[in-house]
């Protein structure tokens, strides 16, 4: 994979956070940049794919369809349980 140049113009401030951002991390500034755009992509990937499949799926909170009123919640533990 090749690499392109993305030329960008920011403000004095915000170059001044990044270069702060970035020797906190040991990086220049432009890596810092690069890995927090990559990190923001796939990010944003991740969340496509969890609610594909959510889609697919279904909603993790829903409740199955034979649930009534008086069942009790699944993640409901009471503190006496496994103490003989």
């Amino acid at each position: 994979m090749g690499s392109t140049v993305l030329s960008l113009r920011i403000d004095g401030e915000l170059l001044d956070r990044l270069r702060s951002h970035a020797a906190k991390r040991g990086m220049s500034v432009q890596d810092y940049v690069v890995r927090t755009l990559i990190r923001e992509d796939f990010d944003e990937r991740f969340k496509t794919a969890v609610d594909e499949t959510e889609k697919f799926y279904g909603e993790a909170d829903e409740e199955p369809v034979a649930a009534t009123a008086t069942d009790t919640p699944r993640d409901h533990v009471r503190p006496s349980a496994g103490i003989a």
